[in-house]
């Protein structure tokens, strides 16, 4: 209104507005980048537009294993159901076509007149039938006379076709109560990874364990790099994966799970992350995929536990505290503490710093022995001072504890008091 009135100029009043718009700090959070790999080790990705959705049903078997539990039960119940009902039918039109419907014929019946299905006068005694014969109950009310040839047919075909559909359904439910994912719920990762120095190398090292005491066999631990790369030829790659090998003594790469173990992987110039600085890792876009796979020992099938780590994870210049105790001949694991780090002495350059400049690394560890003895003197001071701060609060509470004062007389006559 000011400026329509002329009172206070329009340029005024812009460039006003313009800097109070640049005195307000705009602080935009960088975009949190989609993880490729949950926790939990589910994949995070979506398929859409699936055109031929026929090829699930040409592997039916593993189409019904893949799904849900309330989907698997409701399949198994209608699949019972229907062919209950189905069957049942063909046994009523058997049973009419042979006149055993006919409720006239019921008193006027003589032994050459056998019904094909004796006591099955509607469609409910021939559903009851129909359950008999495929789950081999046998109540012995209802049972087939060798009268009609079409009921053997039927009674051949809904048991090759019962067979079947014990056999499919059983089957499924099986491979679901005894799935591979099942066991790796009690396969553990550490939630954080660590970058740190081990003989003289930067090492990421992250934690595993196993809950039960049945054993995977073979285990054996792989990590790839998921990045968003670019070609040189200006091809975008936006799920690019990388392997970096493990550090391992045995030349088979296998582990001994145990007890938990620190999985090491030395950042060399075969690592992707070997350029990467610990002020650069907190703005890397990258993903650090670990898969654990081994065989059950109790059941035989291959298991595979899976999870990842971003850069927000990974903690530069920590350590993972040590759990495994010998506790009276037994080696004990506290779990309390599988995945607690400690703060230990690292550079903070990147590895190939490191191994062109190897002083920065007796420097850090100097530098690291100077601020340790400095916390333990003042240690060593605070806890001095506190123990004479308590002998004196415990003479000015306790007076038995004060020495009295003497009196020494000279031969000249003189005294003098001196207090011990």
């Amino acid at each position: 209104m000011l400026a329509r009135k002329s009172i206070i100029p329009e340029e005024y009043v812009l460039a006003r507005i313009a800097a109070e718009n640049l005195r307000k700090p705009r602080i935009r959070d960088r975009p949190r980048k989609a993880r490729f790999i949950a926790k939990n080790g589910a994949c995070n990705l979506a398929h859409k537009n699936i055109r031929e959705q026929g090829r699930f049903l040409q592997d039916i078997f593993t189409t019904l294993v893949d799904l849900k539990w309330r989907h698997t039960l409701v399949i198994f119940t209608m699949s019972f159901l229907c062919s209950w009902l189905l069957f049942a039918m063909m046994w009523w039109l058997v049973a009419f076509a042979h006149g055993d419907m006919d409720p006239s014929t019921e008193s006027t019946r003589t032994a050459r007149s056998t019904p094909c299905v004796t006591c099955v006068r509607s469609f409910t005694s021939a559903f009851l039938f129909s359950i008999e014969v495929q789950v081999t109950i046998g109540f012995g009310g209802r049972m087939m006379t060798e009268e009609c040839p079409l009921a053997i047919t039927v009674l051949i075909l809904q048991n090759i076709v019962g067979l079947i559909i014990n056999a499919v359904m059983l089957g499924c439910i099986f491979m679901k109560t005894a799935q591979a994912h099942r066991r790796a719920e009690t396969l553990i990762f550490s939630r954080q990874a660590v970058i740190a120095v081990r003989n003289g190398k930067l090492c990421f090292m992250f934690r595993v364990g196993d809950l039960r005491k049945s054993m995977i066999i073979s285990a054996s631990v792989r990590i790839q790099v998921v990045r968003k790369t670019t070609t040189p030829e200006g091809e975008v790659i936006p799920i690019h994966q990388v392997d970096i090998p493990v550090d391992n003594p045995i030349e088979s790469n296998n582990i001994f799970l145990v007890a938990p173990l620190i999985i090491c992987h030395v950042i060399d110039k075969r690592s992707p992350l070997y350029d990467i600085s610990a002020a650069d890792l907190v703005l890397q876009d990258l993903e650090l995929i670990v898969i654990l796979e081994g065989v059950v020992e109790t059941t035989g099938i291959t298991t595979q536990a899976r999870t990842s780590y971003i850069a927000e994870e990974i903690l530069w210049g920590h350590r993972f505290v040590p759990i495994v105790t010998e506790e009276e001949g037994v080696y004990a694991v506290d779990y309390s503490k599988f995945g607690n780090t400690v703060k230990v002495a690292a550079p903070r350059c990147s590895a190939r710093e490191l191994d062109e400049k190897p002083s920065i690394l007796i420097q850090t560890l100097q530098k690291s022995e100077l601020s340790h003895q400095n916390s333990l003197r003042k240690r060593n001071s605070m806890r001095r001072n506190n123990s004479i701060r308590r002998s004196n609060s415990m003479r000015r509470t306790n007076p038995s504890l004060i020495v009295p004062k003497v009196q020494f007389i000279t031969p000249e006559g003189s005294q003098s008091a001196s207090e011990t």
